[in-house]
């Protein structure tokens, strides 16, 4: 069953998209439990996460096409929900679409030296566009390459370009990732999430990046208290008690 396991030892978070025998591709409830887990994260005593996927086939092969996911963007930290703390990506094998967003949106990311990294949603002909910002991360026509011709780069090719911070033998992505969480764990959390804000409105964010932050506001709002009262003292003629 598609899952989303959320684990904790020494302010360290590992959040791991567990759907193994489908290369731990995107379902809806994928979707959901990722989102649940980004918000708890953020609610915990854990000063650092360490995203990975189940196994060593696959980070995550992107979006189940044969139901696609629409809110995927929901499932993005920093897009669908706001994350103040640092993100490791720790990558084994396959990362494939929505599985590139989120490589891109990790504060770091260490990858396998088998690893290959695509988006190859140009040949299928679909795309949620939070890829764009992509070209804010790494070289441009290095994006602009998978992007349009959705060919798959190696691990150092990725290293190259920016996009992962390290590559590590098979099966050292965890260990290495980890490695660098508890030095993180033992930092400022005020300075790391300063840090981490300041960076954030520094880069460039596509139109899709932008449109799904507004959403996730307005949801915000439509889900609140305030909405609720708002509409019922309306409805009844009185004056809201917010």
């Amino acid at each position: 069953m598609p899952d989303v396991i959320y684990s904790s030892r020494n302010k360290i978070a590992t959040i791991t998209i567990s759907n193994p025998q489908k290369y731990n591709i995107f379902t809806h409830e994928i979707v959901h439990k990722l989102n649940a887990a980004w918000s708890r994260f953020n609610n915990s005593e854990d000063r650092v996460a360490v995203l990975t996927g189940e196994g060593e086939a696959a980070f995550t092969a992107g979006a189940n096409l044969k139901d696609i996911p629409h809110d995927l963007w929901r499932a993005v930290p920093g897009v669908g929900i706001d994350v103040n703390k640092p993100i490791i990506a720790a990558i084994s094998g396959l990362v494939v679409g929505g599985g590139l967003v989120l490589v891109q949106m990790a504060d770091l990311a260490i990858a396998t030296e088998q690893s290959t990294f695509s988006y190859p949603e140009a040949k299928i002909g679909f795309t949620g566009g939070l890829i764009a910002s992509l070209a804010a991360r790494i070289p441009h026509k290095i994006a602009m390459e998978l992007l349009f011709i959705g060919e798959s780069i190696s691990a150092q090719r990725a290293y190259e370009a920016g996009l992962i911070n390290k590559v590590t033998p098979q099966g050292e992505h965890l260990n290495t990732a980890y490695a660098w969480a508890e030095k993180i764990a033992k930092n400022s959390p005020v300075v790391l999430q300063t840090l981490k804000d300041y960076v954030g409105k520094t880069i460039p964010k596509g139109p899709s990046e932008i449109s799904a932050s507004y959403r996730a506001q307005i949801e915000h709002v439509i889900n609140s208290p305030d909405f609720d009262e708002g509409i019922d003292a309306f409805i009844s003629k009185r004056t809201p008690n917010f």
